[in-house]
């Protein structure tokens, strides 16, 4: 810290009145922290649930202290770029005369200047104080993460209070730009972003409702039996531990509902309980043996956490781990040599250390060694002689503290974690590491005991921000958490503080409740299956304005699809998009869902298909049109390439020429006829440029030709 014995309070963000017409404030403090903040405050005495003196609501923000004590607001680095000013309500106490300073802190870098309150606060009198952004030096800033605010010695020490802590938002653009040029590709989709994890407790898998819903939303690979209990999950009994019962839902019954929707499956091996004979007897059985073909095999669930079960001698040790996990490795292969093997990472060359510093490893890029998990579980395996196939990733943005703003900013967080992971895996395992693969085999927006926020349409809108983002990566899988998780009630201890968005009274990790209870995360994953498949290319878009996501892709078809993500609660969006090298149709074809279905729901509407995701057409597209995007929704365009056209141009050596007017990338059929009625294919032509000749022997006999698209 720059400041002298500053004292640290966490600032906390809520969402304003839900009724609003612009865009929502960020709420600090409105009777307590809310919004994933943490009193981080050092002084003598600051009371957040103060009641003598509050300026609204029950409770304010009482502090004592010296010069230089002060109170902090703490997040994890969020970003201003929607935000005006904040703003505060300051009551002198009985005597009055107290100056105050504020400066902020990043996420990395230095604190910014300190800012001066003008004047002394009064006595008995609650006074307003709003500070631009600009003022402070926060303004546009990605990484904010503390707010202090600091008694100077020029002023009294006497006992003062906060209240109504927000930062106001910028009013939203009266227009916001979208585009994308079709030829601004970024990579091939991957057959595995659309994966679910499972629960062995999951009473309700092995049903006709599971498997109808799988095949509904697009599912490509499910991932058994996942999260903490992997590592004390025993596959041929079923029983974890020493356990005498067994889960309700076993191997086979994965097995079963796999082969009948036709997914790929992964699996989870006991690291933490078992040995390596369990896991390679686990590989022979399922693919030497039944012949299920499981390519992907992972050793151990985030074994770098002390809450995952770990019976080795030195538990969660980086260098036991890599030591074992290559045994593991070795032995697994032999079982069968075509597998693909995975072990779990974090980011940063320091995290995850666990206390181990016996086995430091060295970054040569660098010259400098760490600790962490990752450093020393890649170099150890290297020294080893042994190199996984793929590294596993976990992300949950908001563990144990929920706010509708952060999570809505934190799916920018894959393409840094992307970079921080392959930088690990080139100075520790070096080129030999080139073909090691990033997988992502859960995400979502937080774990433990849940609310509100995991089952509104939040969720829903994170899950297909955190999928169109990581595409933008090299990341090759994106495997939610999870199919079925289970609900938690309020009361049990997840976040239902009404700064949420949403109306169910309990929270719940899966995408379905109970047999077929269908959360707005279900209808996310079913509208990203239209977004991008296997075969098709994602694009760049672009927007202005970080409220209005734009992502897009070419399907392998010719067709162009924009996905929009309207992440402001209380505004309709209006944007102008704009499309490059890419000719539509002038009707295209428009998913959405939103507020307006989660509402159909929380009404039980009768009316079919007011609940699911709404399908309509767009009659009016062009290069350049304007739409309007609700709030909180997301909106998917599939746009068909227009009509191509083709003329004669001529003979050649006694065989008619074409000319094929169309566009890059789009597969045309060329069709011929003799009586315009029945047409058949005689080539199907994909052309580089905007014509194309096309020659065709007069011989034929058809005395019609044509060229179209096929969807």
């Amino acid at each position: 810290m720059a400041r002298k014995f500053p004292i640290i309070l966490l600032l906390s963000f809520l969402l304003a009145d839900r009724t609003a017409t612009a865009q929502t404030a960020l709420v600090i403090y409105a009777d307590s922290l809310v919004n994933g903040f943490q009193d981080w405050s050092w002084t003598q005495v600051h009371d957040f649930a103060s009641t003598g003196t509050v300026h609204s609501g029950a409770n304010s923000i009482g502090i004592y202290g010296t010069n230089y004590q002060g109170v902090s607001f703490h997040h994890a680095d969020f970003d201003t770029s929607t935000y005006a000013s904040l703003t505060f309500w300051a009551h002198g106490g009985l005597l009055g005369g107290q100056r105050l300073q504020i400066y902020c802190d990043f996420g990395s870098g230095p604190s910014s200047a300190a800012y001066a309150l003008p004047g002394a606060l009064v006595a008995n009198t609650w006074t307003q104080f709003t500070i631009p952004l600009t003022t402070l030096g926060v303004a546009n800033r990605t990484n904010l993460s503390r707010i202090n605010l600091q008694l100077l010695p020029a002023g009294t020490t006497n006992y003062f209070y906060l209240d109504d802590l927000q930062l106001n938002a910028n009013p939203p653009p009266a227009l916001v730009h979208l585009g994308v040029n079709v030829t601004n590709t970024i990579r091939a989709a991957d057959a595995r972003w659309f994966g679910l994890n499972t629960a062995i407790w999951d009473n309700y898998f092995d049903t006709t409702n599971t498997a109808i819903g799988l095949k509904e939303i697009g599912t490509t690979i499910l991932r058994f039996p996942g999260g903490s209990a992997s590592d004390d999950y025993h596959w041929a009994t079923g029983k974890s531990g020493t356990n005498t019962w067994a889960w309700a839902t076993a191997f086979n019954n994965f097995i079963h509902i796999a082969t009948n929707v036709g997914v790929q499956g992964m699996i989870t091996v006991n690291y933490g309980g078992s040995f390596t004979n369990e896991a390679a007897s686990w590989v022979r059985h399922a693919n030497a043996t039944n012949h299920y073909a499981i390519k992907y095999w992972e050793v151990g669930n985030e074994n770098y956490g002390t809450w995952e079960n770990d019976t080795n001698a030195l538990a969660h040790d980086p260098y036991t781990y890599a030591t074992r996990a290559a045994q593991y490795i070795t032995q697994m292969k032999a079982a069968d040599p075509t597998i693909k093997i995975g072990v779990p990472v974090v980011t940063g060359e320091d995290n995850n250390a666990n206390g181990y510093s016996a086995h430091p490893a060295l970054n040569s890029r660098t010259s400098v060694s760490h600790n962490g998990w990752t450093p020393v579980v890649l170099a150890t395996m290297k020294s080893l002689g042994v190199t996984p196939d793929f590294i596993v990733h976990h992300v949950y943005p908001e563990y144990l503290s929920d706010s509708d703003s952060t999570l809505l900013q934190a799916s920018a967080n894959w393409a840094t974690d992307a970079a921080n992971l392959r930088q690990m895996i080139t100075d520790y395992v070096g080129t030999g590491g080139t073909n090691i693969e990033i997988l992502c085999t859960e995400n979502n927006a937080d774990a433990g005991t849940q609310g509100r926020q995991s089952t509104s349409i939040v969720n829903g809108l994170y899950l297909a921000d955190s999928l169109a983002q990581l595409m933008k990566t090299e990341i090759n899988s994106f495997i939610w958490w999870d199919l079925r998780n289970g609900q938690d009630a309020q009361g049990a201890g997840g976040d239902f503080n009404s700064s949420l968005y949403g109306w169910r009274t309990y929270g719940d990790l899966g995408i379905i409740g109970n047999a077929n209870t269908r959360y707005p995360t279900f209808y996310g994953f079913k509208l990203m299956q239209f977004f991008a498949r296997s075969g098709d290319t994602v694009l760049n878009a672009s927007s202005d304005y970080n409220l209005l996501s734009s992502y897009a892709s070419r399907k392998a078809n010719g067709a162009l699809t924009l996905l929009i993500i309207n992440k402001n609660l209380a505004t309709n969006l209006t944007a102008q998009i704009v499309l490059t090298n890419f000719s539509p149709s002038a009707t295209a074809t428009v998913r959405s869902f939103g507020i307006a279905q989660d509402e159909a729901t929380r009404t039980n509407s009768v009316i079919p298909g007011a609940q699911d995701i709404a399908t309509n057409f767009l009659t009016t597209a062009s290069i350049n049109f304007t739409n309007v995007f609700p709030p909180y929704s997301m909106t998917l365009f599939t746009f068909a390439p227009a009509a191509p056209k083709m003329q004669g141009v001529g003979m050649s050596g006694g065989n008619f020429v074409f000319q094929l007017q169309g566009q890059s990338g789009v597969p045309y059929q060329i069709q011929s006829s003799t009586n315009l009625s029945a047409w058949a294919s005689n080539a199907t032509i994909t052309i580089s440029n905007a014509t194309w000749n096309v020659t065709n022997a007069a011989s034929s006999g058809a005395k019609f030709w044509r060229a179209v698209w096929l969807p």
